[in-house]
């Protein structure tokens, strides 16, 4: 066997071929650029370097490698979601021919699974790398030096932004829509929770010194590697992952497509990817060059401090293909030094943020690191006051990140024609005498939305703190109306007093206008957490009264 031959399956693809054309660089390496086309290997091979060959996957891998005789194997074809039952019958061949194997996959499950292999890599003494790509290879390296020092990680995010005119596979384009419209499983403030692919979505707006901003990116919720791991690796209580597309109308298209998709309008949107390839290549002179990626970790130091941390990588002239093939370019260099140990797991933590720096010098490709404090609005609006408080209230409004509540609650209705109205508009729960509810607090930028459940109803409001820094006060909106809330610290209990309101958030409501909050939160005998909440309005009269208990809700990933 030779000791440093690399075959590379998928070596002529978007990120398989610059890949190869990097390896084929590095001293002493025998690259063997391996596909189903050796046309198109021939083709690659004769521009770039490196030995043409033809091979199927799904054929007789075991007898080919052996014939073969690499000494590491790297599957950079895909898509991996779509590999079936036998889908890691590419490692299990590399490893009975006594080969590492590397794998490019960004697929969930295929990531997290790949331990099926552990005993078998280890058995042979080969090492077994899934995941040696911008996740969660890169990821979380970038975690790694942003968790150094926190003891606890409340949450970690993660968003890979593309330029448009950056190269689209069709492998990478059927993974995408493989997700798009999809249920997806994310771990959000401790709990295992349901979402759906190319749903939830925001801006960012990343920014590294000394070059143009990238200017403000939508991105939306997407499955990843980190999902599945990072909770159980790096405990934290919050993990989520995004994706964006440059052009407006691409994205917001996906996003047409993921409501179709829900709907049952769409069963399979994979069965487009050739005509959506073919839009997207249409539209690629529009947009630019430039991408980036982000990854965000929100954690407490042994100060109590809580602490943002956020590394940002941005690719220019067209450089940000080179990024996904990186980790295994670095995971081939360090298995050729002998410092990667046995077995088969994902490659988390298994490069620094200097290897991928190391690995990426010479590129358009600038990274910055950078750390700023955060207080919990309740903490900020209230000051010293806030100490004061009962220690289950400042748990209740400790929210760094994402803090899920989970408790019961009676709920009366009023029973007029003004008042019902109201509590529809406002979606209140129906009147009953005992109801499960969950309150989820997320802070968003200098805000908090709190979504409240009481069985199958939801509404929620969007909490920031006084425009004009006075202590006690915060501002709680639903939907177009705003009320200001001079908060209230006596006898242990925290109140919500209304004090002024608008409309569209500047049109000022007269007093006889505003609604009447009578809500105080205090501690029971069991410790926990309660609420009293009685809204009326001078015309409507009552409208809603609910109380209860809430406790924090989830568990270990």
């Amino acid at each position: 066997m030779s000791a440093s031959r690399v075959l590379v399956i998928g070596g002529y693809g978007v990120f398989g071929g610059r890949l190869t054309r990097r390896l084929v660089r590095e001293p002493g390496l025998d690259v063997l650029v391996a596909g189903r086309s050796l046309a198109r290997a021939k083709a690659h091979c004769d521009r770039f370097g490196g030995t043409p060959v033809e091979l199927d996957t799904s054929g007789n891998l075991s007898a080919a490698l052996r014939a073969l005789s690499p000494s590491i194997v790297i599957d950079a074809a895909g898509p991996f979601q779509a590999y079936g039952a036998d889908k890691y019958r590419v490692a299990l061949a590399a490893i009975a021919a006594g080969a590492h194997c590397l794998d490019l996959a960004d697929d969930p499950a295929f990531v997290a699974g790949i331990d099926d292999c552990d005993q078998a890599a280890r058995a042979a003494g080969v090492a077994v790398i899934s995941g040696c790509s911008s996740v969660p290879a890169i990821s979380s390296a970038a975690v790694e030096a942003l968790r150094d020092g926190l003891l606890a990680i409340d949450s970690i995010e993660a968003a890979i932004m593309p330029g448009n005119r950056a190269p689209r596979g069709l492998s990478v384009m059927r993974a995408i829509l493989a997700q798009v419209g999809r249920p997806m499983q994310i771990w959000r403030g401790g709990q295992w929770q349901r979402a759906t692919g190319w749903g939830q979505t925001w801006l960012l707006q990343p920014a590294v010194a000394g070059k143009a901003p990238l200017g403000r990116r939508p991105v939306s919720l997407i499955g990843a590697p980190d999902l599945l791991i990072f909770p159980r690796v790096y405990g934290a209580r919050t993990v989520s992952f995004a994706a964006g597309l440059e052009l407006g109308l691409m994205h917001h298209g996906l996003r047409v497509l993921s409501w179709l998709v829900r709907r049952g309008v769409v069963r399979d949107l994979t069965a487009w990817a050739p005509w959506l390839k073919w839009i997207a290549d249409r539209l690629e002179p529009f947009g630019s060059d430039r991408g980036g990626m982000v990854v965000k970790v929100i954690g407490r130091r042994s100060d109590r401090a809580i602490v943002e941390r956020c590394w940002t990588l941005i690719a220019e002239a067209g450089d940000g293909p080179e990024i996904p093939a990186t980790p295994a370019l670095l995971m081939v260099r360090k298995l050729l030094l002998g410092t990667v140990e046995p077995g088969a797991r994902p490659c988390v933590g298994a490069l620094s943020l200097d290897d991928v720096a190391d690995g990426l010098r010479g590129y358009a490709i600038a990274m910055e690191r950078d750390e700023r404090r955060l207080t919990p609005l309740f903490e900020e609006a209230l000051g010293a006051e806030f100490h004061v408080l009962p220690t289950a209230l400042q748990r209740l409004h400790d929210v760094a990140a994402v803090e899920v509540f989970e408790g019961r609650s009676s709920v009366a209705r009023g029973d007029g024609i003004l008042a019902r109205l109201l509590g529809w508009a406002m979606g209140f729960p129906a009147a009953t005498p005992d109801i499960g509810v969950r309150v989820e607090m997320q802070r968003r930028g200098d805000t908090e939305v709190w979504r409240r459940t009481f069985g199958s109803r939801q509404f929620q409001s969007t909490l920031s703190l006084s425009s004009k820094g006075r202590e006690g006060e915060v501002w709680e909106r639903f939907g177009v109306l705003s009320f200001r809330i001079g908060l209230t610290v006596a006898a242990n209990a925290l109140g919500y007093p209304v004090t002024a309101g608008r409309a569209f958030g500047f049109v000022p409501l007269p007093r006889w206008l505003l609604p009447r909050s009578d809500t105080r939160e205090t501690v029971d005998e069991h410790g926990r957490a309660c609420f009293d909440v009685a809204i009326s309005h001078p015309l409507a009269g009552d409208i809603v009264h609910y109380r209860g208990w809430l406790v924090p809700a989830g568990g270990s990933a």
